[in-house]
């Protein structure tokens, strides 16, 4: 996110090298360290580039070599090993979901780069072109606006290098997956250059009469227009062709009566299409040592259309608990998204105290539609299915409406060093937010409403010794409620607050590290129902309050571990239709994850990896009123590898080793989303 007066650095798959001649000493990347599973710094809990033991803030990175070694191609894929991050309800496995510290964050669940990445629809983020990923704890409000006060996930992406390299690689696996990918970079002259990084695949379905198609195009150019300044240009364009699947039923809250590869949608409907085309544009100038400007923009496009046929909206499951009444629905859901940041870092001193000043601005707009067309209802015996019903017409519209977002941004944040031990961190930001909503159903009706926040945070550091520190932290964090009260007036905004406190360990050599964490977080202003049936009152309140432990990194010269462990109390502390103390959807009390990898060489000098990961995940409340439970379960993968040469290496994976029968979600009071059955994956690396 922030230059650095450096020498081109080193970058995630092993290094740019040192250029000869006249090139000029600003740093692209910032991995310092690629093959271990820690990193002594990061940029986006601060927005400038701060050793981890000095932010008073749990942080953990998921750096390239993890991802590598877990074989993850989805953001998915990792959060399992990471304390403190839950899967909730992912729209039929269409998009990313997760909570964090107990708190869904879908519209700014994560960001790439520090752009808002996830508003609107957008298909399930690849890893393809992913050089590490930040997992931010607690509130974010005070640098990035409207947000959940659980955490924010930071995306960074792999940059153009200044020395050629590239790669290939080549998947396949049971359940169909067939995945390919490459990466190439490299220079396009002395100032300029240049990244481009494709991905194909398909398969990877939980039955055989369910498809997946997926493909990722990732180009980027670095222009250093002299020593001082550096442009950079990123596109995104992923496009999936992907089902709208739900999962099987529950049955009456019983869960095990349908096999997890039932299907009781319509194969003929199709997948839907979704396409997300983004571009970052960055201008990053050094000013003199102590200060450096940065400015950027990002503009996003993402679209989500198709039929599925799915369980009717009132009564789906018949009183013979079998006849499963469905709909066949048509979807669309495109959305446009422009952000524009704007800021200015100085380091300087005021006699003894060393400050690094951050002041900046910001404004987005939002654009989403949505439209939905239902049928008649159509049934299904959900014990022995039988496809093809009739195409009924789609006369019911039970969505037609848009929805406008604006918002303007002042924020100033500045990191104190009162001596090498004592370090302070203090943080305001103002936030304008405009929402208007056009609603054709029924009638046409507009919306609007103006709200403004201001989002404080603070917190301290001590260090003891050059190896660990202890830190308290507070903040504030708002959330836009949409809609209208029984009075037609807009509802004041969610209101999160949160404290924290914790101890970092980091070894000298950087190549181990940890966090041990507790909070405590209320929410205020959840809507909840009114003593006027059909309306909502902005009076509930929620509250969070846990434990997080991570462990992670290089233990010697063979082992690479990372190891997570967190328990969370989450439960409605006020509501007019919930009893205090019940637990909120999907959010497990405990959870737990252990990764390990060891590495040798062979007699003829070839070197190989073993290892595999646990992840634990306990029982969870299946809907809102927590009337029935999704069970804890334990799943075991294996991990290999052999380097078969310097520029080949195969790799042999099986997920869900003991092919435990697991649920990993629920959506509502009626649908329950099976894990994945054991499968085998083999892959080749080619470094060309």
């Amino acid at each position: 996110m922030t230059m650095a007066p450096l020498a081109w650095a080193e970058g995630s798959e092993g290094g740019t090298g040192t250029q000869t001649g006249a090139l000029p000493e600003i740093s692209v990347v910032s991995d310092k360290n690629p093959a271990s599973y820690n990193t002594a710094s990061t940029s986006g809990a601060t927005r400038t580039d701060t050793p981890l033991l000095e932010i008073p803030q749990s942080v953990r990175v998921m750096t390239t070599q993890q991802i590598e070694d877990l074989g993850a191609v989805r953001l998915a894929d990792t959060v399992d090993y990471v304390s403190g991050i839950s899967r909730l309800n992912d729209f039929g496995g269409t998009w990313d979901n997760f909570a964090i510290r107990g708190f869904s964050s879908t519209d700014m669940g994560f960001l790439i780069n520090g752009f808002p990445g996830s508003r609107g629809y957008n298909p399930r983020r690849d890893t393809a072109n992913v050089e590490r990923i930040e997992f931010l704890k607690g509130p974010a409000s005070a640098l990035f606006g409207s947000s959940e006060p659980g955490g924010t996930i930071n995306i960074v992406t792999k940059k153009p290098q200044f020395t050629s390299k590239n790669s290939a690689e080549l998947s396949a696996g049971t359940g169909g997956l067939k995945r390919a990918s490459v990466d190439s970079t490299g220079p396009l002259g002395q100032s300029v250059a240049y990244r481009l990084i494709a991905m194909t695949e398909e398969g990877d379905s939980r039955s055989s009469l369910l498809n997946n198609r997926r493909s990722l195009v990732a180009p980027s150019v670095a222009w250093v227009i002299d020593r001082d300044t550096l442009l950079n240009y990123e596109g995104e364009f992923l496009q999936a062709s992907t089902p709208l699947d739900r999962g099987i039923i529950n049955v009456r809250g019983v869960l095990g009566t349908l096999p997890r590869d039932r299907v009781l949608s319509e194969p003929s409907d199709g997948n839907m299409q979704m396409r997300s085309n983004t571009h970052q544009l960055t201008l990053e100038r050094t000013l003199s040592e102590q200060w450096r400007a940065r400015i950027g923009a990002s503009y996003k496009e993402s679209s989500f259309d198709g039929y599925y046929t799915e369980a009717a909206l009132s009564n789906p499951l018949a009183a013979d608990n079998r006849t499963l009444n469905r709909t066949r629905t048509w979807r669309q859901l495109p959305s446009r998204d422009a952000s524009f940041q704007a800021e200015l870092q100085g380091n300087f001193t005021t006699g003894a105290i060393g400050h690094t000043l951050l002041v900046g601005a910001e404004a987005s707009t939002l654009w989403m539609n949505t439209e939905i067309l239902r049928s008649a209802n159509t049934p299904i015996d959900i014990y022995n299915p039988v496809y093809g019903s009739a195409l009924l017409p789609l006369t019911n519209r039970t969505s037609s409406s848009d929805e406008h977002q604006r918002v303007k941004a002042l924020f100033v944040q500045d990191q104190i060093s009162l001596s090498p031990q004592w370090k302070l961190l203090g943080g305001l930001r103002w936030d304008q937010y405009n929402q208007s909503v056009e609603n054709r159903v029924g009638g046409t009706t507009t919306t609007s409403q103006q709200q403004s926040a201001v989002s404080p945070r603070a917190g301290i550091t001590y260090l003891p010794t050059t190896w660990s520190s202890v830190y308290l932290t507070a903040g504030k964090s708002f959330r836009g409620n949409s809609g209208v009260d029984v009075n037609g007036r807009a509802f004041d905004p969610q209101h999160s607050t949160a404290y924290e406190a914790g101890v970092k360990l980091q070894s000298k050599d950087e190549r181990l590290g940890a966090n041990f964490a507790l909070y405590d977080i209320t929410k205020t202003n959840v809507l909840t129902a009114s003593d006027v049936p059909g309306y909502s009152v902005a009076a509930g309140e929620v509250k969070s309050t846990g434990f997080e432990a991570d462990a992670y990194g290089q233990l010697d010269a063979h082992w690479r571990l990372s190891a997570n462990f967190s328990w969370d109390n989450e439960r409605v502390t006020r509501d007019k239709t919930l009893a205090a103390g019940t637990r909120l959807t999907n959010i497990p009390a405990y959870s737990a994850g252990l990764l390990a990898m060891r590495e040798d060489a062979l007699a003829n000098g070839t070197r190989y990896g073993l290892g595999g990961g646990v992840n634990y995940v306990g029982n969870r409340s299946g809907n809102a009123a927590d009337t029935y439970s999704l069970p804890a379960y334990t799943t075991v993968k294996l991990l290999s590898y052999w380097q078969l040469s310097k520029t080949v290496r195969l790799s042999l994976d099986v997920h869900n080793l003991f092919n435990r029968n697991y649920y990993v979600g629920s959506w509502s009071n009626l649908y329950v989303m099976p894990g994945t059955e054991r499968t085998v994956v083999a892959r080749m690396k080619i470094d060309l």
